[in-house]
This record gives structure tokens, C-alpha cells and sequence, in this order.
């Protein structure tokens, strides 16, 4: 006999939970809910007053675009206009799954979800929880990750507590996010695809799907989850470091007499005579060290170490890409 996946079962203990979820929304409150990225913060899409709470719980700008969620790929319709044959043909490939696609936006999209541009994000979850409680509800559910704007994205419910606390009716615990980092973002509204955010869907894969290459993002103007140059930070300040530079970092860092933490490779050796740094070890293969990340950026600030060291080497395959764009913008100066 086949066993349901853990997944799966989660989902189903969580049937009467999920269905208040949905009456939630229906009734203009926001919930947070499991994604295989991240965990959002949702609210009914098509009611302004619902999606302007999510600004007011992040303190997120009002012209910063959030992301509608979608139960299946057919929905595109409902959403978008001059829908063209990439979106189909990405849609088969990844949907459901962690891959947000810009579009040009339908007449009822509120200008509130689109920051008052002409392009919609439209994604289709993979987390059985997401799914069901896209199915129950029924439309569109506007979620950007469950957060405080500008922090790290929560892959835990308890993080979802953390930084919301009561500014959310309900929050749904699916566990921990599969993928850890959101989802890859594709401007389909030009006349070539352009990757605006890296994820788990490579732009490798996408140019493979496609058939062509991606345009240059950054002749790309369109504002999307993301793009700011300070992004997706801790409150300790981030320095992101090679193997090779680490050591000289940490003693510059204690001669300061700054208390610092350390995140690296678990098969990293702790450099003689620096014993002072506290350590938090991550996988070296890039999908669990994504899975894994903001998990160890959050408990490094939890235990209140102003400083963060991430030793971080590129991948040659650029397996990383996701990885590193986040940590470049975790360490960048804050605004």
C-alpha cells in the first residue's frame, strides 16, 4: 500500500484550520500559510482594504508589488492579459513550484497588489497546505513573505510569530519550507524573458524551456519582490567572506571587540586561535544550504551577535546564484 506523502498528511490534519483560514480571508483578515519558498502573509487579492493590511503588519513600502497566488495554472486568465506562449510553456514546466511570472496585468487587478504598474506576479504553490487553501478560497491570495519588511523571509510558523506577532488572524504551520529561499521571478512583459530574482528554478532551466537566453535584468525596470539593493537582512551587521579570508576577518572584527558569529561550511576547520566566534555550520550542497540558511542568519541574531561572518564560496556551476544574490543583499548597507 502506498503511504501518504508527510506533506500530504500535514494538509490533512490541518483540514479545519485551513478552512478557517479561508473564512479569514473571505472576511478581509490576513493569515500566514506554508509555501515550498517561504511562508506568506495573505490576504484576498481582490479586496484593497485586505491587501493594504499586509503593508501596514511588513511597514512595506506602498508601491512595492506583492506576488498573487493562484490554486492552478488555468487562473492565468483571470489575472493577466496578452498572456504569451512563454508563460504556458514555463507553467507546464514548473508549476506548481517555486516560480513567480510578470505579466501584464488584467483590468481587475487593484493597484494596491501592483504598486500601481501595469504587470502582475502570478505563482502557483507547490505546499500541499497552500494548494488547499487556494483550492477552499477560491481566487487569488496576495502574499509577500510574513515578515517585517526587509528581514529575512520565515521558513519556520514560529518565525511568523516572531516578527507578526497578533497582526495576523491565523497562521498555518506546514513545517519547515522545502526550498528556503523565494521563488525565481521572470518578466515575461518584453519582447525576451528576464530574470528579476534568482531561486530554485535556475535561469539555466528557464533558458532551457525557452529555448532562447534571458534578457538583462538590469535594464529592467520593473519593481518586483526582492530588487532593492538591501534586502532579506538580519539585524547584525553581515560581512561575506571567502575561506581564504576569514581568519583575518574574525581578528579584525574581535581587535573592535565586536562579538561575532560565524556561518559556514560544515566541513570547514575552525582556524586556529579564534576561538571567541560562536559557529553555526550549514550543508555545503546548495539545496540544503539554501533550505538551511535564513534558519542559521536567524538564530545567529536571535543570540544577539551584532557582527555575522558567512563564509561563502561561488559555486562553478552557479548552483548558488540564489544563495549568493541573497547574501549579497544581506550584506549591503542598509537604507
Amino acid at each position: 500500500m502506498e503511504l501518504p506523502s508527510p506533506a500530504t498528511t500535514i494538509a490533512d490534519s490541518l483540514r479545519p484550520q485551513i478552512e478557517q483560514a479561508a473564512a479569514f480571508l473571505r472576511a478581509g483578515k490576513l493569515v500566514a500559510f506554508p509555501t515550498e519558498t517561504v511562508y506568506g502573509l495573505g490576504a484576498n487579492a481582490e479586496n484593497d482594504a485586505a491587501v493594504r493590511l499586509i503593508f501596514t503588519a511588513k511597514g512595506r513600502p506602498a508601491d512595492h508589488p506583492v506576488i498573487v497566488h493562484l490554486a492552478h495554472a488555468q487562473q492565468i486568465e483571470d489575472w493577466a492579459v496578452d498572456i504569451p506562449a512563454t508563460a504556458w510553456q514555463l507553467a507546464a514546466a514548473f508549476w506548481p513550484g517555486p516560480l513567480t511570472l510578470i505579466l501584464s496585468r488584467s483590468p481587475r487587478v487593484l493597484d494596491v497588489v501592483t504598486g500601481g504598474q501595469n504587470t502582475v506576479g502570478l505563482r502557483v504553490p507547490s505546499h500541499p497546505v497552500a494548494h488547499e487553501l487556494l483550492k477552499l478560497f477560491g481566487g487569488g491570495i496576495a502574499a509577500p513573505s510574513a515578515n517585517r519588511f526587509g528581514r529575512l523571509s520565515p521558513t519556520l510558523a514560529a518565525h511568523v510569530r516572531q516578527e507578526l506577532g497578533d497582526s495576523v488572524e491565523l497562521i498555518l504551520d506546514g513545517g519547515a519550507s522545502e526550498v528556503g529561499l523565494e521563488s525565481t521571478i521572470v518578466d515575461l512583459t518584453g519582447p525576451e524573458p528576464v530574470l528579476l530574482r534568482p531561486g530554485a528554478i535556475t535561469a539555466e532551466q528557464i533558458a532551457a524551456v525557452l529555448n532562447q537566453p534571458l534578457g538583462d535584468a538590469a535594464a529592467n525596470e520593473t519593481r518586483t519582490s526582492g530588487r532593492l539593493q538591501s534586502h532579506y537582512a538580519p539585524r547584525a551587521k553581515v560581512i561575506v567572506v571567502e575561506p581564504l579570508a576569514l581568519p583575518a576577518t574574525i581578528r579584525a572584527a574581535e581587535a573592535a571587540k565586536e562579538r561575532v558569529a560565524v556561518v559556514c561550511d560544515e566541513a570547514y576547520v575552525r582556524p586556529a586561535n579564534l576561538n571567541r566566534a560562536h559557529w553555526f555550520k550549514l550543508p555545503a550542497d546548495p539545496v540544503t544550504r539554501a533550505q538551511r540558511l535564513y534558519i542559521a542568519l536567524r538564530a545567529a541574531d536571535d543570540a544577539g551577535y551584532p557582527t555575522l561572518i558567512v563564509v561563502h564560496e561561488r559555486d562553478a556551476e552557479n548552483r548558488d546564484a540564489a544563495i549568493w544574490d541573497r547574501l549579497q543583499k544581506a550584506a549591503a548597507p542598509r537604507t
